[in-house]
């Protein structure tokens, strides 16, 4: 009776310093970056149209852009704009799930696309590192390819430029002050002058 538990006990002694050699090598591995888009100019030619909004109109579209392309993936996130642009969701931890935000400050680049500079993040009660968060964030869940997450640099690059419109119209941002609610973009759309 005595050796069964003493096996009993080297047995789970061997399972959770295997678990914490997984998750300790997970945190601490290498991570890659998404590759950056390079600026594309486009030869044909465009009629533009500057559209002004704000952030509670903008977060309806973007709710709604969520669920009507079904990017989610199998455990639900969702982005709020408020003074910063919020992301919340869960990482997946063992058999359960725990609950991160992630602040980021936005700024529109001069080729329109928007650049989103983590902030501060909180995941439950844990202290892991925001490339570690942005990793498994990244790796979770089903963003559209022309959101890309750097986690080394702990920041998610927009690429409008890449976002498939319907009729093949191209989004640019102007303005995405999200303090003052000034948040203006540009609406290109493709016209055939050859007539």
């Amino acid at each position: 009776m005595k050796n069964k538990w003493k096996v009993g006990f080297f047995v789970l002694l061997g399972v959770v310093l295997i678990g914490s050699a997984i998750i300790v090598s997970m945190i601490f591995m290498p991570i890659k970056d998404d590759t950056l888009p390079k600026n594309n100019e486009n030869p044909n030619q465009e009629v533009g149209f500057n559209v002004n909004t704000n952030k509670k109109d903008l977060n309806l579209i973007i709710e709604h852009y969520i669920e009507e392309e079904g990017i989610k993936g199998p455990v639900d996130y969702n982005v709020q704009l408020k003074d910063d642009v919020e992301l919340k969701g869960s990482v997946p931890v063992f058999t359960s799930n725990i609950d991160f935000k992630l602040d980021f400050e936005p700024k529109a680049l001069e080729n329109g696309d928007i650049l989103l500079k983590q902030k501060s993040i909180s995941v439950g009660s844990l202290d892991l590192p925001v490339p570690y968060v942005m990793k498994v964030m990244r790796d979770s869940y089903n963003f559209p390819d022309w959101v890309k997450i750097q986690p080394n640099d702990e920041l998610i690059y927009v690429s409008l430029q890449e976002m498939e419109l319907k009729s093949d119209i191209k989004v640019r941002a102007n303005e995405f002050n999200l303090k003052d609610d000034n948040i203006s973009f540009r609406l290109l759309v493709p016209v055939d002058r050859a007539q």
